[in-house]
């Protein structure tokens, strides 16, 4: 299935493939994001970025825009309320040369949306047509959204959100195909995607949701008809998964990765956050990377229970001393 894998532009970015790691809070930063990159991602987006907290010069915000090692493309996602937001942010969010800007309009979390941001814009698409327009406006790179289906069964709006982001000026549109009600149960609805992408068929469209292997993403980008695909909970401790995906739609077996493969992949993720947030902090946020690098591993239990405590690389090492 060759034809499935291929080059993607998006307004004047150029890509190398159909594969993306999708916005993910608490994990896509600037050393995940590399490590993926590195894996195989043509594309990998930050975690959400509040347009409040950089229009603030909020430094815990602005940190999250830091361009990540080998990074060509930065693209930043950002979450606001309304246009007037977004304007104000725009020359703190420049600031960091993004290739891309892309604007969350499916955040389901409870904190985004009591702001107004996030999902709630799926209530009104005007609103979401609005920010793309006053960002398109102000800035020279693509101006991209996510959105999901609708905010729940009784509002599935997607075509006329999409609509909205479209004449706008949006460069590409992904959507979670599940609604905000749903949360990430009970599955996504990709034929939902299959639509919207018959809908739009020459607008460049992302699809996301319940794509945890490389298998799920080959079945998405065939039964679907879109142009890529983002991974997001599949990828996490996974960066392998692209390269998986890779094989899979290039008519090769998918690579088997091996324990030694995973944890080399660990130290390289601690080293960077080492060198990222310092030692301390970067070993109490590296415990749920390795958990989830070592599911599956036969024996691995005991060595997650160990790094559940670790404060040092030296601990880290420890551990991971335990798979021999």
């Amino acid at each position: 299935m060759p034809d499935l894998l291929h080059e993607v532009s998006i307004g004047n970015v150029r890509l190398a493939s159909n594969l993306f790691l999708a916005p993910l809070a608490g994990y896509t930063d600037k050393v995940y994001r590399s490590i993926c990159l590195e894996n195989g991602a043509a594309l990998a987006y930050t975690e959400m970025v509040s347009c409040e907290g950089v229009a603030r010069k909020s430094e815990k915000t602005v940190v999250l825009m830091e361009r990540g090692e080998g990074e060509r493309n930065l693209a930043v996602q950002l979450f606001m309320p309304d246009a007037d937001t977004a304007r104000r942010s725009l020359e703190g969010v420049m600031a960091y040369r993004p290739a891309i800007i892309d604007i969350n309009s499916g955040c389901p979390v409870p904190k985004v949306i009591k702001t107004g941001a996030g999902s709630a814009l799926l209530k009104k698409p005007g609103v979401i047509g609005e920010i793309v327009k006053a960002i398109v406006e102000n800035v020279d790179v693509p101006v991209t959204i996510k959105i999901r289906t609708g905010w729940d069964t009784e509002s599935i709006n997607y075509l006329k959100t999409a609509e909205e982001a479209f004449n706008a000026g949006a460069a590409a549109l992904c959507m979670h195909a599940r609604t905000r009600s749903q949360l990430y149960m009970p599955y996504a609805h990709w034929e939902l995607l299959k639509d919207l992408k018959a809908h739009f068929p020459e607008k460049t469209i992302i699809g996301s949701g319940d794509l945890f292997s490389a298998q799920d993403g080959v079945r998405m980008l065939g039964e679907t008809g879109i142009d890529a695909v983002a991974y997001a909970r599949g990828a996490i401790g996974n960066p392998f998964i692209f390269r998986q995906t890779e094989d899979l739609l290039s008519g090769r077996e998918a690579r088997v990765i091996s324990t030694e493969e995973k944890v080399r992949a660990i130290r390289v993720h601690l080293a960077g956050l080492v060198e990222y947030l310092g030692e301390n902090t970067a070993c109490r946020e590296m415990r749920k990377h390795v958990c989830a690098y070592l599911k599956g591993i036969p024996n691995s239990a005991r060595v997650r229970q160990s790094v559940t405590s670790a404060l040092t690389v030296e601990e880290y090492e420890a551990a991971l001393s335990q798979l021999k």
